[in-house]
């Protein structure tokens, strides 16, 4: 048995930081997806490349984890009587909590939202903002109510008369949250760039940014290579753009993500031998959130969240195959075809890293908790690796350039 280790009290978020001009902010993505440019750490060694030769640069017998998930065009824009402008931001279903059920709601829908003007919204119902009086965002009908507040966050109750289920309005209504670092409003672009090609399941608010790179012939030729891929789902929320305000990390709330992971992808994690690639963070984090779903499994507890500092105060009893076994075993006992669960883990430097061998990323903001994981996954080296970056002209954040980072305390890449 490990004993605990709870995670450096002293860490301060200033030591993670950098100096990040704006004009290095990508405000828009290159034309191919492939065509962005791919800096390498492995070994200690920093090199350039380009995201089109990724399927040369894996090791054989990889496993390619893919978070399918599907950005929501979330943001909505209603009308006060006064003219006023009231922007409401879906984060995640209230009533019904379940993502799939929430879209699937006909006539109305509640949910937790951010909402830009609140001072101006008190009561009553608000219509659909549609200058241009589109015909099919009219017959829509769309109002939205103000009904609670918790926190920082609002209550919505969103109605409206068209027989057509909510994930059909949003498609309809919706713009997509391009992130707000970028400074500009979303354009019909968007709709597809702020996509993986393989998203699939609705309901992220934040695109799975590492996955934007990936075009069919990337993909076709990590095939081609016989390294596997497996997906599973996170949905993104707005606090993955939420920087870290506290002095010292310990201090941080960390939000949430749920997430939902198949039978089968368990089975395929728990008997693959070859090096683990997690296609960015949302995948990374959920991957490593498995172990200790799989450590409460054992202790006869519901798997269903894990919290922000559990990973530092859990002794790891089993190892990392042994955990998704009986994260099996919990399914196969409740007749379950996959796992649905939450994290809030949040992966700082001295986190000790499960199963992910390597990391494909982009470049994170400073002071974020992205680049917390980044530095936990290869040390201080991520201060040479971001030097390296802004000198050598690559393209930062959501839209920019991307990263290929080797664990250099895996055994398992030769």
């Amino acid at each position: 048995m490990e004993t605990f280790h709870f995670p450096i009290p002293g860490i301060r978020i200033s030591d993670y930081t950098y100096d990040l001009p704006e004009n290095r902010i990508a405000r828009y993505p290159l034309p191919v997806r492939h065509d962005s440019k791919l800096l390498v750490c492995r070994n200690e060694q920093i090199t350039d490349e380009y995201f089109r030769n990724l399927p040369g640069l894996l090791p054989p017998e990889s496993l390619l984890i893919f978070n399918n998930t599907r950005v929501v065009p979330a943001r909505l824009l209603f009308r006060k009587e006064t003219g006023a402008l009231i922007e409401v931001f879906c984060l995640e279903p209230a009533s019904p909590k379940e993502y799939i059920l929430a879209f699937s709601q006909h006539a109305s829908s509640t949910w937790y939202c951010a909402v830009g003007n609140a001072k101006r919204w008190k009561t009553g119902h608000l219509p659909l903002f549609n200058p241009e009086n589109d015909p099919g965002i009219s017959k829509i009908g769309l109002s939205a109510s103000l009904i609670g507040q918790e926190a920082d966050r609002y209550l919505v109750r969103f109605s409206w008369s068209a027989d057509i289920p909510f994930s059909t309005v949003l498609e309809v209504s919706g713009r997509v949250p391009i992130p707000p670092y970028l400074k500009r409003e979303a354009e019909d672009s968007d709709l597809e760039r702020y996509q993986t090609i393989y998203a699939r399941n609705r309901g992220s608010v934040a695109a799975p940014t590492a996955g934007l790179h990936f075009s069919d012939r990337v993909i076709r030729e990590i095939q081609d290579k016989n390294i596997d891929i497996a997906e599973l789902t996170l949905h993104v929320g707005a606090g993955t753009f939420k920087p870290v305000k506290t002095p010292y990390i310990r201090d941080h709330i960390m939000h949430s993500e749920p997430f939902e992971v198949s039978r089968n992808f368990l089975e395929r994690l728990s008997t693959h031998k070859g090096p683990v690639v997690s296609v960015g963070t949302t995948s990374c984090r959920c991957i490593e959130s498995l172990y200790y779903l799989g450590l409460q499994a054992a202790a006869g507890k519901e798997p269903m969240f894990v919290g922000q500092w559990e990973p530092y105060v859990t002794p790891r009893e089993m190892s990392y195959r042994e955990a998704l076994e009986y994260l099996l075993d919990y399914l196969e006992k409740n007749k379950l075809d996959s796992l649905r669960a939450s994290t809030q883990i949040i992966i700082a430097p001295s986190y000790d890293f499960q199963t992910t061998d390597i990391l494909v990323t982009n470049y994170h903001q400073p002071n974020s908790t992205l680049l917390l994981l980044v530095a936990a996954l290869i040390g201080e080296k991520w201060r040479s690796v971001y030097d390296h970056a802004l000198s050598h002209e690559y393209r930062f954040l959501s839209y920019g350039d991307s990263c290929l980072f080797y664990n250099p305390k895996s055994n398992k890449i030769k």
